[in-house]
């Protein structure tokens, strides 16, 4: 069988990178190759940054409905071939066949939602008396970068693509190395539905080399980019050298605070669900449990009960908890759960690699529950980007938002319990973008404003607040010369 082979999109082609390099792309299950990818770099950015510029005044011009009929073809196109991107998605990050699914139809539905609302980004009238008329407009940015991760590179590239595209944006697009065919695959829909040459250019290859090279262009107008802290601290050093604006998404460490009178029936799924989602790989995971100390102990055994029943494996198979994106992943798991021993957390389940797994072909890590965390320590505090839940329990109301908030994190936090006063004292309390009670998560959340507080990042995808962060505010003001009688 053939191995499939990716360029680089730019200007409407398919071309190799200039240096001619590749990358290999591993299935994180078993270490084979599943496919070639460019290896761009500058030149290849610069390129394709020229492209997006020569392309924006057309699509900035289109007529709104059509840039919507456009987005509405390209949610079409990816419903149908939702099976296939799956199957991708799922062997490229590892992730069970069933949640890579779900990013398929949640990547068509950004595209839906933001084709509706193209021809409804709307200005105001602003009354200054009878000798002035002043409107505003919403005008797009321009030339966006948009730098997409590798643990849900469908739905985050589908997530900053509609909204940008939708205001009359183009796009320059990097995909993160390790996972990215299911973005090359939705470029070439992009492609066939019609969006025209130089609005969307896609350029893979190597963070520090790419990435780097397309944060800091001086001709881009916005650099998205979802990651690690430390990534977004130099994307925002690299895009300010230029006094261009960012929107950041970047770690969590989210907290799910379950009160004594919560409904533990309903809660316990929930929680190993917010936990372990692409195997903990995701920055809304709900990787923390704050629990009322009167029922911690119940807790911890419906949980600990739940993870023994946990299947792991290929993510073709179809289990609930699927392999690492990859060896190094691996290990900064591993190295968590030892640093969390050593700190005095203890092990309820899981915490070593997966028995009868072959460790020298798949990146798997048994899903684990430490118990006894303390608000100091480094596995209560930092996100370990793993199929890792710490449990802390708390007596009163008040230190359970105050354990909440200590973290340099505010992106997600789910709140159980029946008392309705005290579960919206807590979600007026708790500093993150998102507060669910009683629920953690609302499907795709594709109609719901989604960023964080502190060093979760700032600005909001997702919903309308997304066109916010995509367009720019013009007023514009004349002097009417009123006839008078």
């Amino acid at each position: 069988m053939t191995t499939p082979s990716y360029d680089c999109f730019i200007d409407g082609a398919w071309r190799p990178a200039q240096s001619g390099r590749t990358l290999e792309v591993l299935d994180p299950a078993d270490g084979a190759v599943l496919a070639t990818i460019a290896r761009g770099e500058a030149g290849d950015i610069d390129e394709a940054v020229r492209a997006a510029r020569a392309a924006l005044p057309g699509w900035a011009d289109c007529v709104p409905v059509q840039r919507g009929r456009v987005l509405s073809a390209i949610a079409r196109r990816i419903l149908e071939e939702k099976d296939r991107l799956a199957r991708i998605e799922s062997q490229d990050t590892g992730k069970p066949l069933a949640q890579a699914q779900a990013d398929a139809v949640a990547a068509a539905r950004f595209f839906e939602y933001y084709a509706g609302v193209a021809d409804k980004v709307l200005g105001t009238s602003i009354p200054l008396g009878p000798d002035y008329h002043d409107f505003t407009v919403r005008e797009a940015l321009g030339v966006t970068a948009q730098i997409v991760p590798w643990n849900y590179p469908l739905q985050i590239a589908a997530r900053g693509l509609a909204p940008a595209l939708a205001t009359g944006n183009t796009v320059v697009l990097k995909p993160a190395e390790l996972a990215c065919l299911s973005v090359l695959e939705l470029t070439r829909i992009c492609h066939e539905e019609g969006l025209p040459a130089g609005v969307l250019n896609v350029v893979p290859g190597l963070g520090h080399e790419a990435g780097a090279a397309l944060a800091a262009h001086p001709d881009v107008n916005l650099v998205v980019f979802t990651g690690s802290v430390a990534t977004g601290s130099q994307v925002m050093r690299a895009a300010a050298e230029n006094i261009v604006p960012v929107l950041l998404e970047l770690g969590g460490k989210s907290p799910n605070i379950v009160l004594a009178d919560a409904d533990l029936d309903e809660a316990v799924p929930v929680l190993i669900k917010a936990a372990f989602p692409n195997s903990g790989q995701t920055c809304s995971a709900g990787s923390r449990v704050l629990v009322q100390r009167a029922v911690h102990r119940e807790l911890v055994e419906r949980l600990a009960a739940r993870c023994r029943e946990l299947t792991v494996g290929s993510g073709l198979q179809n289990p609930d908890i699927g392999a690492l994106v990859s060896r190094a992943q691996q290990g900064r798991v591993l190295d968590y759960i030892r640093i969390g021993r050593d700190e005095g957390a203890e092990v309820i389940t899981g915490g070593t690699p997966l028995p009868g797994v072959d460790l020298d072909q798949g990146n798997f890590v048994a899903p684990t529950l430490l118990d006894g965390a303390r608000p100091e320590m480094r596995v209560h505090r930092e996100e370990i980007f793993g199929p890792v839940l710490t449990i802390l329990p708390f007596d009163e109301v008040e230190e359970a938002a105050a354990l909440a908030n200590s973290t340099d994190y505010g992106l997600v936090a789910g709140i159980w319990g029946r008392d309705v006063g005290t579960t919206n004292w807590l979600a007026r309390t708790v500093k993150a973008g998102q507060i669910f009670i009683n629920c953690y998560g609302a499907g795709g959340g594709v109609e719901l404003p989604f960023g964080g507080y502190r060093k979760s990042g700032f600005g909001r995808e997702k919903g309308l607040d997304a066109l916010l962060s995509y367009t720019q505010v013009k007023n514009i003001c004349t002097r009417v010369a009123l006839r008078r009688s």
